[in-house]
């Protein structure tokens, strides 16, 4: 797996809460001159780690009531203390409400908005090999639609974005049903991006287009996949909470000459870091023929795998995926704790996170940057 430095961002992590001076020492019983400088020891810097974690049963239903001696968080093999865990939700909890808080379990009662963004990769520019790639985008598209009405919730927040050789916003975040459905449409047909002001919004929730570049400014930055998904992340960074990005595509990067994958090296740290320190989420969901392997899938595992997602492939249903996606996010756990690090040092610490019942999955990223 692989493992880049990235800003403490990347659990929405408070900035440093405190520096620590140790070892101050000063000469006494001397006179003023002839005291020797105060020598500082080592400069430990401590952060305020945010971990969003996804907890579900064998059937992908979200698992309700968990406390912090349920879960083990360790950094290096060495066990954490957490500081806090909350349940939150996307909806109101049905009953057991205080069973569960009797226990220690804290909920927060207020529903928590959950925000998805779907990516359109245009498949016309992968017309070759007989498959039919673009038959694959429009189904995707049409089940993608009836997932709107069917698996989410009204409160949910949607934005449509597509690409192919330049990233292009169809509709901004909005709760409108009928305005999204439109964008889908759009986005699998290969038609322009819908940059004016009816598509931003409602112009009182949250927005990408207005963190994105603009005109030229957004061509030049997006001449590759990777800058159209670190362009998205960052744009969506101004919103707190997890933000879920459902990428349909065939994969990105390289083959080499001997027809494998190749990551490239250039591209994609950046790309990751972006994702991660902005708390955004990736689905992939892989638009290639259930019964055809390729190269580039290994591609579209790590990206998932290391943004916290989850790869789907072989889908002979996109509607699947779409209703697995939404049900595992109905709820998610915010564990808390507090690490330290030397100051004016930085990289990339590994976090483990399991909980103490086997029989349940749990899904986060594989650990966070300092420095």
């Amino acid at each position: 797996m692989r493992r880049q430095p990235m800003k403490s961002g990347l659990f929405t992590a408070a900035a440093a809460l405190a520096v620590v001076l140790a070892g101050a020492a000063v000469a006494s019983g001397q006179d003023a001159g002839d005291r020797e400088r105060p020598e500082f020891g080592e400069r430990i810097e401590v952060q305020e780690v945010l971990l969003d974690v996804l907890v579900t049963d064998a059937q992908g239903n979200p698992v309700v009531g968990l406390t912090p001696e349920d879960f083990v968080v360790t950094e290096d093999g060495e066990p954490v203390d957490l500081t806090g865990v909350t349940f939150y939700s996307s909806s109101e909890l049905i009953g057991g409400a205080e069973e569960i808080e009797a226990r220690g379990a804290a909920i927060d009662t207020v529903p928590r908005d959950r925000y998805f963004i779907l990516l359109i990769e245009d498949q016309r520019k992968h017309q070759d090999g007989g498959i039919d790639l673009l038959s694959q985008q429009l189904r995707a598209a049409r089940e993608a639609k009836r997932w709107l009405g069917e698996e989410l919730a009204p409160a949910d927040w949607v934005a449509v974005l597509s690409y192919d050789f330049k990233l292009k916003l169809h509709q901004d975040f909005t709760r409108d049903r009928a305005a999204v459905a439109a964008a889908i449409d759009a986005a699998a047909t290969g038609k322009e991006g819908a940059n004016w002001p009816s598509r931003r919004g409602d112009g009182e929730g949250p927005s990408l287009a207005a963190h994105l570049p603009s005109g030229k400014e957004l061509r030049k930055a997006t001449t590759r996949t990777f800058g159209a998904l670190e362009e998205i992340a960052e744009a969506a960074g101004h919103i707190p909470g997890r933000k879920n990005l459902l990428f349909f595509s065939i994969g990105l990067g390289d083959i080499d000459r001997f027809g494998n994958y190749q990551e490239d090296r250039r591209y994609w740290p950046p790309m990751t870091r972006a994702l991660n320190d902005n708390n955004v989420a990736v689905y992939t969901i892989d638009l290639t023929p259930a019964t055809v392997r390729h190269s580039l899938e290994g591609s579209l595992a790590s990206l998932a795998e290391e943004t916290g997602g989850r790869y789907y492939f072989n889908a002979v249903n996109y509607g699947i995926p779409l209703e697995q996606i939404a049900r595992e996010n109905s709820g998610y756990y915010l564990l808390s704790y507090r690490a330290e690090h030397p100051a004016g040092e930085s990289g990339f610490q590994d976090v483990t996170v399991r909980v103490k019942d086997p029989s349940l999955k749990v899904r986060t990223r594989d650990g966070y940057g300092f420095g």
